[in-house]
Parts: structure tokens; C-alpha cells; sequence
């Protein structure tokens, strides 16, 4: 066992248990469950715009009714009380709540949410809240979007309605959600809504008003909730694994995780550098050279507001190795035939220890893994239920190397699973499933899976499960 930086490994043979407030969860996102709020009162998002487009969805499908939660959040908070899940990741709809982003709220889609909040409690459940995740309101895309400098304040102006309504019930805010997705294949590969094609330069400047964003947020719930809030944010975490556990191979593989040697938003340390130390990463900004956006006075100061944890979405992990001769990394193809989920993502379980173990030697936080999931294609049997074998294993390799890095002393505070159903899979329509509980899109029936008995077993052992 290699010993983290400032942590005092246990014997092999002790297992220590997950912390007794380790906080055990699930997730989900308001476009992939919720139903289109402009069907019900509220405004459009560019998701509806990018879900008309010819061809951008695979199966050609949208959000307009997907899950259907909008009318049946109280059957969804129940099957969360039935499945003994103790904490519950939302995202918020600003369109929902805002139709134009900015000016009159839609009364209905606040009260929603209020609603929601009041059954997740009354069920056992603890909401936790991130403000934006993808369904950027469809009128301030029509002005600028992500480039207008504006969109700091339009940001930061519905978070406050959002704080002022629902703060008193909220366990913990999260800002953005992935911004390497929504800048990355929405602004730039065109993959995601709004389906732009931008220049890097351009790019970056999206990217700076979205972290501007996230700082006006923060500064907002510290300011105006009505209770003491812990607030982070949930950005792509993309670790690096180490191909052996030699000290020349640990560090190649830390230095491959935080610095990215092309032009790419998928890094990081350009996201996660000024957000907690205040400066954009000089390795990065080398490299991106003149497209690197030009702060005003104040702006850094701005992104770099206070957190409380840092939440990291990690699904799989690329392999590094040092060179023999310098000692730089070197990427390292997966071994022929590795498992693979139907979205060909590599199934790396060693990605959850590292992820952790590195992210939280470089910032400093409490570790929240708010994303980890299977995309499998799974379907009703013959005898009614939803087999999954693939997922639990999938969840038990995972996991298991989140409870290593606790046993190694990092500070891991909790565990959020994607997803609690099945849903919108974003550009792939509803061709892969995620949840733990299987949804017929036709009826809308919701049945669990093997993996949310699961599940809920291990959330009850505490993670002794894993164990045996």
C-alpha cells in the first residue's frame, strides 16, 4: 500500500467502516426526468432547441414527457423512502422557475420545487440542490448565452429566488454541474445543446463567465440562506491511474491529472484552479496561449469563493505510466478486451481511489463523489423483474475503491449514484439506461432493479456489504 501525502496508512488486514455520517445518495437531473416546463407555464431550454434539430438526438427522441416526475414526484419520493435512500441529488429547471431567465417567475414552477423539497423530507429524504445543470434558459441563449458577460448576473439573480424559497430545507448546494459538458459539448464540439461550434478563444470565454457564474452563486447562498448551507460544485473529475503503484508511475499519473499538454476543456486543473486557488493553471494557459481569456480586475477573486467540499462526477479514469527515461507520463492504452458499458466507456474501478486520493491532495476538501454510475441496456425478464448483475458488480468494484481511500484517511463525506431511474440520456435519447429503477417510458411504470435492493442493502450496512 502506498502511503497519500499526509496520511497514515492502516495494516492491510483492518478495514475501517464508512464514516457513521457518510452520506449515501442518488441523483438526478431536471431535463433527463422531469417533463418540458414550457408545457406546463414555464420557458424553453436550449435543450428543446437542440432536441429539434435533425438528427442531434440518436433515437430522435426529447425530454418533453421523459420520466414524467413533474407529476409524479410524490410516487418518486416514495420509491426513494422504499429503497432507503437516505440523500437525494436534484437539479434545479431555471426555466422552469424563470421562463425567460431573467424578469417574472412562473409561480407553478417555483411551487414545484417547494413542493418537492416538503415530500422528500416528509419521506426521510435530504435534498441536495444544484442550481444549473445543462438546461441553460432558451431567451438568454438568444442573447449571448455563456458569452455575455451578463450571464454572471442573470445567474446570480435566480439563484437568490431559488435561495430565498427553498434554503431552509436544502442540505447542501451545488452551482454547476459538469461545465466541461456544458462548455465542452455544447460550445465546441456541438454534441450537446445548444449545438455551437465556437472557436477555443471563444470557448474559454464561455467557460470564465460560467466559473464568474458559480462565484456570484456562492457569494449569493452565503449572503442569503436561511440556514448554514455547504456549498460546492460537481465538475467533470477525470483522474489519472497509475499503472503500477511505483512512486515514478503515482506521480506521472498525478502530473497527467492536472496538467493537459493540448488544447482541451477536458482538464482538470483549468477548471479547478481558479475556482480554488484564484489563477488559471500555468502549464494550461502555456499551451492555450492567446485564447486564454483576459480577467478584469476583480474576476479571479470572484471565481475563488470559499467551498466546503469538492464534488467530482468520476466514471472512468485513464492509464498513465513514467516514461523510463524522464519520467513524464505517458498514456497507456486499456488492455485488450477490458469491460466496457454501452457508452464503450472502459469499466476502470481503481478510479474512484484515485480520483479521491489526488483531488483532495490538491484542494485541500472533503472528497463528495456526486456522480458514479453503469449505462447498461437492460429490460424487464420474463419474470417481471429487472436482472442487473453487471451493475452491482460495476458498484461493488467502484465503491470499493472509495472505501480504500477512506481507509486510507482521505476525507470522503459522501457517495451520490447515477441514476435513480433510468431517463433522457442527452444526445443518446433513451437508447442506455443508468437507474437503479427501471422506467417504461410508455406507461411510466417504475420498477427497482436487483441493484436498488441492492443498494439499499449496502446503504443500510453502511458499506459493510462490501465486505460480505
Amino acid at each position: 500500500m502506498v502511503k497519500a501525502v499526509g496520511v497514515c496508512p492502516l495494516p492491510y488486514w483492518f478495514k475501517m467502516p464508512f464514516p457513521n455520517n457518510f452520506q449515501w445518495g442518488v441523483a438526478t437531473a431536471s431535463y433527463q426526468i422531469e417533463g418540458a416546463p414550457y408545457k406546463v407555464g414555464g420557458g424553453r431550454s436550449v435543450w428543446d432547441m437542440f432536441c429539434e434539430r435533425p438528427g442531434a438526438i440518436n433515437d430522435n427522441s426529447n425530454g418533453d414527457v421523459a420520466c414524467d416526475h413533474y407529476n409524479r414526484y410524490k410516487e418518486d419520493c416514495a420509491m426513494m423512502k422504499e429503497l432507503g435512500v437516505p440523500n437525494y441529488r436534484l437539479s434545479i429547471s431555471w426555466p422552469r422557475v424563470i421562463p425567460n431567465g431573467v424578469g417574472s417567475i412562473d409561480p407553478k414552477g417555483l411551487a414545484f420545487y417547494d413542493q418537492l423539497l416538503d415530500e422528500l423530507l416528509e419521506n426521510g429524504v435530504q435534498p441536495h440542490v444544484t442550481l444549473f445543470h445543462w438546461d441553460f434558459p432558451y431567451e438568454l441563449y438568444l442573447k449571448g448565452g455563456w458569452l455575455n458577460r451578463d450571464s454572471v448576473e442573470w445567474f446570480a439573480d435566480y439563484t437568490q429566488i431559488i435561495v430565498d424559497k427553498l434554503s431552509d430545507r436544502v442540505a447542501s448546494w451545488m452551482t454547476l454541474n459538469e461545465p466541461q459538458c456544458f462548455v465542452g459539448l455544447g460550445l465546441q464540439s456541438a454534441l450537446h445543446a445548444p449545438g455551437d461550434k465556437l472557436n477555443f478563444k471563444e470557448v474559454l470565454l464561455a467557460g470564465h463567465h460560467a466559473m464568474m457564474a458559480h462565484g456570484r452563486a456562492v457569494q449569493v447562498i452565503r449572503a442569503r440562506s436561511s440556514k448554514p448551507s455547504r456549498v460546492g460544485w460537481a465538475p467533470v473529475g477525470a483522474p489519472c491511474i497509475p499503472v503500477s503503484e511505483s512512486e515514478a508511475d503515482i506521480a506521472a499519473a498525478r502530473q497527467a491529472t492536472f496538467c493537459t499538454p493540448w488544447k482541451t476543456v477536458w482538464s482538470n486543473a483549468w477548471w479547478n484552479d481558479p475556482v480554488f486557488f484564484g489563477k488559471y493553471p500555468e502549464a494550461e494557459s502555456a499551451v492555450f496561449g492567446s485564447d486564454v481569456p483576459e480577467p478584469k480586475a476583480g474576476d479571479m477573486e470572484l471565481i475563488c469563493q470559499p467551498l466546503d467540499f469538492y464534488g467530482a462526477n468520476i466514471y472512468n479514469g485513464q492509464m498513465i505510466k513514467a516514461d523510463a527515461d524522464t519520467g513524464k507520463p505517458v498514456e497507456v492504452p486499456h488492455h485488450l478486451g477490458i469491460g466496457r458499458t454501452v457508452y464503450h466507456w472502459p469499466v476502470t474501478p481503481d478510479a474512484l481511489y484515485w480520483g479521491a486520493r489526488f483531488f483532495h491532495e490538491r484542494y485541500g476538501k472533503p472528497i463528495v463523489i456526486t456522480e458514479n454510475g453503469i449505462g447498461l441496456s437492460d429490460w424487464v425478464a420474463l419474470d417481471g423483474k429487472v436482472h442487473d448483475p453487471q451493475r452491482i458488480d460495476f458498484l461493488t468494484r467502484y465503491i470499493g475503491g472509495l472505501e480504500r481511500a477512506i481507509n486510507e484517511g482521505i476525507d470522503v463525506e459522501g457517495y451520490f449514484q447515477w441514476s435513480l431511474m433510468d431517463n433522457f440520456e442527452w444526445y443518446e435519447g433513451y437508447r442506455f439506461r443508468f437507474g437503479l429503477v427501471h422506467v417504461n417510458y410508455q406507461t411510466q411504470e417504475r420498477i427497482p432493479k436487483d441493484s436498488a435492493y441492492w443498494y439499499r442493502d449496502l446503504i443500510a450496512s453502511n458499506g459493510a456489504l462490501l465486505r460480505g
